[in-house]
């Protein structure tokens, strides 16, 4: 071994002497023909759990309660080693791929690379900063969601403003689908880097689960001094050396210098010049937008072609959201005039985008923009959205989830937005004046998520206004709405008959009594979604009337009652031929031998029911 990295070494050392002195060479050479060893420094290995949960794109819990949320990942486990479904873990909101075949689901971008699977991600701070060693996650039901870890230069806890901030990819694979949904301890073999950390960020993906994944504790082993990663200390070698020199190369590739045999010269375009433009324009849509920006330094016509704002109708910028700053989007801005999709979400966050830089891209490229996805951009203020409602007049979709740093009074600059068809307002901080100015202006409106905004005071009011306004509502997300009783709902879905999906879960002032489900299911016959959540009070009657009344329904939750029994199931069952997904989870008159009968009579559907050890 020894004999093979001092071959390596002098063949690097002789190429090097270009740039270094001889006195340089020859003294790096003796260090690794002596076998010097590096002195090793002694460490003790830190073993921490996170301090504090900083940031994150969703949770199945509420905004001011801890069951479910991501906020019980700081600290040592709650649960673990048990398995099961618990509600002192971390849950994100959704699983598999329901959430795909709902009308509200977005299409998906061109030009995602292959190897980017995230759909959530978690970022946790630690005490110290650390070398990482290993990373584990305490995974306590249907475990195999993580996809990629990684780890940050910037310290969250300190006072200073973040400079220079560095991510670096830990662990990175693909979903994986684990055959049992019991606890385990997920610790990857981790990449080792050259700063320490206290920031880690999980990324997630549960297309391939049965159930929601929960997580309970991350730990962060490492040491507190760079540890050599080396057994002999060798001179550092930039990869640029490797190159031969310009003498060796002299002699090669005559005939296509300037100068050279006419008659073989080529024009260095490859022959595409030979291709019809089209042609060559449908050849680049399949590259992603990495290899776009690299193949246009390769000649002058294909640098026409991946410059032509045609390639650039639809543009995500989400997957590589660790690398980008104000920078790229100033280089991408005089490709983007025609782009009618921009996805930013997770971009721009700890002072990568700064107002005029995005203000700039928005001014310059916001005229044709139909989809604007900002979800997780915690860079915007009340300023970028006037910015957006000023430059983006056409603008039918706007997604700003969990962008919950935004001022409730920035929302107000939405309504100004008139054309708007998709709106998501998920885990914001919007209030009560905004969403009904929104309301009153925007009546082409189709698509409405309001999950989890604690803000609003009076979903009644909001509930009647959509009924007066939004005719052509399709798809209406109110999870874990505090305060919508049977008479807004009552108003919403005699004035909204277009509905196809309405998410009612954890809605707890809904009840059943006041025969709200039953007007529900007869004034919404295209219905295909209906979540009824954690509502202890859905009796028999209203399945029933679900059934009678509601036969394109695909999917539908009603965990935790404890008044619907297995006849009625079975009645929805024969009715509903289309239903992929029944979650009858904490149903206590359905046991598991129910689920398996069912399960055995309609092998089409996903009937769901976790358990608790």
């Amino acid at each position: 071994m020894l004999t093979l990295l001092s071959m390596f070494y002098y063949i690097c050392l002789r190429r090097r002497s270009r740039s270094g002195t001889r006195g340089e060479a020859l003294t790096s050479r003796r260090a690794v023909e002596s076998g010097q060893r590096a002195v090793l420094p002694v460490s003790v290995e830190v073993e921490q759990y996170a301090k504090e949960v900083l940031d994150f794109s969703s949770h199945y819990g509420s905004e001011n309660s801890m069951s479910y949320t991501m906020w019980n990942l700081a600290g040592v486990p709650n649960v673990y080693p048990s398995s099961g479904d618990f509600t002192q873990t971390a849950v994100f909101r959704a699983y598999g791929t329901w959430w795909e075949q709902c009308v509200s689901a977005p299409p998906p971008f061109r030009r995602t690379p292959k190897g980017f699977y995230s759909q959530d991600y978690i970022e946790l701070g630690f005490e110290e900063p650390v070398y990482p060693t290993a990373v584990e996650v305490l995974e306590t039901y249907y475990p195999g969601a993580i996809v990629q870890i990684l780890a940050c230069s910037h310290n969250p806890f300190s006072q200073s403003p973040p400079t220079d901030i560095r991510w670096e990819v830990l662990w990175s694979g693909e979903p994986t689908k684990v055959l049992t949904p019991q606890a385990r301890q997920f610790s990857p073999n981790i990449k080792h880097i050259s700063f320490p950390t206290n920031l880690l960020r999980l990324e997630i993906n549960s297309s391939l689960l049965d159930y929601y994944t929960e997580l309970d504790a991350v730990i962060l082993r490492g040491v507190k001094e760079k540890p050599m990663l080396a057994l002999y200390k060798m001179p550092v070698i930039d990869i640029s050396d490797l190159s031969d020199s310009e003498d060796e190369l002299s002699d090669m590739g005559g005939p296509f210098r300037q100068g050279g045999d006419r008659k073989h010269q080529r024009t260095g375009n490859g022959y595409f010049d030979k291709l019809p433009y089209e042609l060559i324009q449908l050849i680049l849509s399949h590259l992603t937008l990495p290899d776009l920006c690299r193949l246009a330094q390769s000649c002058k016509l294909l640098h026409q072609h991946c410059c032509d704002p045609l390639q650039y109708t639809q543009l995500s910028l989400q997957p590589y959201w660790a690398r980008l700053s104000d920078d790229s989007l100033g280089h991408l801005q005089s490709r983007c005039t025609l782009l009618q999709r921009l996805n930013l979400s997770w971009t721009g966050n700890r002072g990568a985008f700064t107002l005029s830089g995005f203000s700039s891209f928005m001014k310059a490229c916001g005229l044709s923009l139909v989809c604007l996805e900002l979800s997780c951009c915690h860079f915007l203020n009340e300023a970028c959205l006037e910015v957006i409602s000023q430059t983006c007049p056409g603008l039918q979709e706007l997604n700003l989830s969990s962008c919950d740093r935004l001022h409730p009074q920035a929302f107000i600059h939405i309504s100004k937005l008139t054309h708007l068809r998709r709106l998501v307002l998920y885990r914001t901080k919007i209030e009560q004046t905004a969403i009904l100015s929104i309301l009153t202006f925007c009546i082409e409106l189709r698509h409405l998520n309001l999950g989890s905004c604690v803000r609003i005071e009076d979903y009644d009011v909001v509930a009647s206004m959509l009924a007066a306004r939004c005719h052509s509502l399709r798809s209406l997300d109110l999870w874990r709405c505090r305060n919508l009783t049977d008479r807004g709902l009552a108003e919403l879905v005699s004035g909204c008959r277009m509905l196809e999906e309405l998410d009612l879960g954890w809605c707890p002032t809904l009840q059943s009594s006041t025969g709200c489900f039953q007007h529900l299911a007869r004034s919404l016959p295209r219905l295909q979604k209906l979540f009824l959540t954690a509502n202890r009070t859905v009796c028999d009657s209203d399945i029933e009337e679900l059934a009678a009344s509601c036969p394109s329904l695909r999917l539908l939750d009603i965990l935790g009652t404890r008044l619907v029994s297995a006849a009625s199931l079975k009645k929805l069952l024969q009715s509903c031929p289309h239903l992929l997904l029944l979650d009858v989870s904490f149903c206590s008159q359905i046991d598991m031998r129910v689920v398996q009968e069912l399960s055995g009579l309609f092998p089409n559907v996903a009937i769901k029911k976790s358990f608790t050890q």
